[in-house]
């Protein structure tokens, strides 16, 4: 019994030691990160090998479509929507897929990347995006299948597949202009309510220049105007008891409970009861 209690001791340590050799793999990953203007994109596939295959026509045939490298499905994730091929391709992850040909390869962005290879059954409402990437040959053989950015600038960028003497390429681009625009504008137009009530409160919170919290958050509430949340309110109140205005503590205070009472929010209609009772209000 104990012989055979070591035989398989021995076997299990066996089977474990093979468990933990690693090897390199056929088609290693890659992963590639951009910036397109302001847009950040993220490339994810694996690099299969020519091995003196003949690839397009053949390993690759024409005509089908490829899942365009090996192993899992190769992602490519854009933080903003992009245009490609005319059409708006939403922010997030997609799969890419391909058709080659010899003239020309249909590029195909489908919105299941989960997985690998080709789906069983292909789905057109899967599709977010479809368009068509130009073939030029190349004086010289690519061993690995390789993916690029390529012809980069502010607005866009040309997403490249390389292997054996072929080159695709197809462009798409991002929304700088229109950022910077926003950017642009939003800057020009000063500060939002948002900005003045978070200056407030840090300066409240922070035992800092109370005249100034006092000042800031009188102009965020200026310009919420009617529709100033009895949040804010709130903390309007309890800087101007700070400041030693109790009347305007006591103004702001009856606003907030009135705004809290209409959403239902028991929290802020206890403190603001609370406060109005401790700065003796009637």
């Amino acid at each position: 019994m104990k012989k055979i209690m070591l035989c398989l001791a021995v076997i299990a340590m066996t089977l474990t030691t093979y468990a933990q050799i690693q090897t390199p793999a056929p088609s290693p990953f890659s992963k590639m990160e951009q910036k397109v203007g302001l847009t950040d994109v993220t490339l994810e596939y694996s690099r299969p090998s020519m091995k003196n295959r003949t690839i397009f026509g053949d390993l690759v045939p024409y005509g089908e479509i490829w899942r365009t490298g090996a192993n899992a499905k190769t992602k490519i994730t854009f933080s903003d929507d992009v245009m490609v091929g005319g059409q708006t391709l939403k922010a997030g992850t997609y799969a890419i897929y391909t058709k080659p040909s010899e003239s020309s390869w249909e590029v195909y962005f489908y919105t299941d990347y989960a997985g690998g290879g080709v789906p069983q059954t292909w789905e057109e409402s899967k599709v977010a995006a479809k368009a068509t990437a130009e073939v030029y040959p190349m004086p010289m053989q690519v061993e690995t299948f390789t993916m690029t950015f390529d012809d980069l600038s502010n607005n866009g960028a040309t997403l490249g597949m390389l292997w054996s003497n072929v080159y695709a390429g197809l462009k798409f681009e991002v929304p700088t202009e229109k950022t910077v625009a926003a950017s642009i504008d939003k800057v020009m137009k000063g500060p939002s309510a948002n900005d003045y009530f978070s200056a407030a409160v840090y300066y409240y919170q922070e035992d800092k220049d109370i005249n100034q919290a006092k000042a800031w958050i009188d102009k965020a509430i200026s310009m919420a105007g009617d529709k100033a949340p009895f949040w804010q309110l709130r903390q309007q109140s309890l800087i101007y008891a700070k400041a030693g205005d109790k009347k305007g503590a006591i103004a702001a205070a009856k606003k907030s409970l009135a705004g809290a009472e209409a959403a239902g929010n028991k929290d802020y209609i206890k403190m603001n009861q609370d406060s109005l009772k401790e700065w003796g209000a009637k």
